[in-house]
């Protein structure tokens, strides 16, 4: 079912259409309409990972260049934090709530005041799962990145012409983020026939979602684990040659690693989110490539929906079958992600305005 999921997001006529919206800024239905000064609530999960920094400005300030206040936390990776914040948000009026959630399955409870006191729920980034009472999903295609990982360590190691076999370790995120799934699911319908046909080998024979799932997705989880399989699996001199990572931030603890190894070759290593550090190991050739969705358009897609929601109307999706989070499939919009490497990074990247070029020196 995983491997249909890339041609079900793609195709269509409708789904061209909203994907080419999500390609550019959407200043018309911005300017088009005001907020009128009703109240936002928006939760991010922590400021611990440069990504959600990023989500959170870039929707507060789509939103009140919309006419709307905006209510934004943080909720440092706690819990019960969000849990708080998203109440202190229902107590204060918000009118919809736009929630990248911790845990996925933690907030049914206080989505139920929501519900109960009949304000919409829009997902951002990362599902809630287990509750009726999220209205609408708006995300990255999140099972295509992992086969844009997957696929790029296929091509650079020449596995389609039966190259191999070569050596693969596995680095995926949280356990408690949905998205963390979709990102494995897609990079290893991609892998796995290379690993079960033996061109592909996992000396830590770690290769399981269980068993790759790195807890916050912690940068110095990520190097402690990869310390180890170093010191299990390759002190010898045993070569390397690629390993998938499902973001920056495990990127970055598996380079730590290398790093601290003094090796002198990096092995392939993806990553995701073009995070400042992960673009630098790119340049110095410690990264091969990470995943860039930018999320400026993400965070205009979602003022959006936060207009039609507030106008009562229909907001925009280009995806009805495919996120099911337990209690029914959730209307979704996907923006497609694409990947950046040491020779597209600077169109991507600096060309588009995301960075400065001095912010990469």
């Amino acid at each position: 079912m995983m491997k249909k999921l890339g041609t079900l997001l793609l195709c269509g006529a409708l789904a061209a259409s909203m994907l080419a919206g999500c390609g550019k800024k959407s200043e018309e239905s911005s300017n088009n309409s005001s907020g009128d000064g009703t109240l936002i609530g928006v939760a991010m999960p922590t400021k611990d990972l440069q990504r959600w920094n990023q989500d959170g400005e870039n929707m507060k300030s789509e939103l009140e260049k919309a006419g709307y206040k905006v209510e934004l936390q943080y909720a440092s990776n706690d819990i019960s934090t969000q849990v708080s914040q998203i109440e202190t948000m229902i107590s204060n009026g918000c009118k919809v709530l736009v929630i990248a959630s911790i845990d996925g399955d933690s907030l049914g409870t206080v989505l139920q005041q929501a519900k109960d006191s009949k304000i919409p729920v829009v997902a951002y980034d990362r599902l809630i799962m287990n509750s009726d009472a999220v209205s609408y999903y708006a995300t990255f295609d999140n099972y295509m990145v992992g086969t844009k990982q997957g696929q790029y360590i296929e091509d650079k190691l020449g596995l389609k012409e039966g190259k191999g076999p070569f050596n693969l370790e596995i680095f995926t995120g949280d356990p408690g983020d949905n998205n963390a799934k979709f990102f494995y699911n897609g990079a290893m319908d991609v892998l796995k026939p290379y690993i079960e046909s033996g061109k592909l080998v996992v000396k830590s024979k770690s290769v399981e979602f269980a068993d790759v799932a790195t807890a916050d997705w912690s940068t110095e989880k990520a190097q402690n684990r990869m310390d180890a399989i170093i010191s299990s699996n390759y002190n010898d001199g045993t070569k390397l040659d690629a390993v998938l990572c499902s973001n920056d931030s495990t990127a970055n603890g598996v380079t730590n690693a290398i790093d601290s190894a003094g090796w002198k070759e990096f092995p392939i290593i993806t990553g995701q989110d073009c995070d400042i550090t992960s673009v630098k190991n790119m340049i110095a050739g410690k990264q091969s490539m990470s995943i860039f969705k930018d999320t400026r358009k993400l965070a205009s897609k979602t003022v959006e929906m936060v207009q039609a929601i507030v106008k009562g109307t229909e907001a925009p999706v280009n995806d009805t079958k495919t996120y099911d989070n337990g209690k029914g499939v959730v209307p979704s919009y996907l923006c497609e992600p694409v990947f950046a490497d040491k020779d597209n990074y600077k169109s991507l990247l600096i060309d588009s305005g995301y960075y400065k070029e001095s912010d990469l020196q």
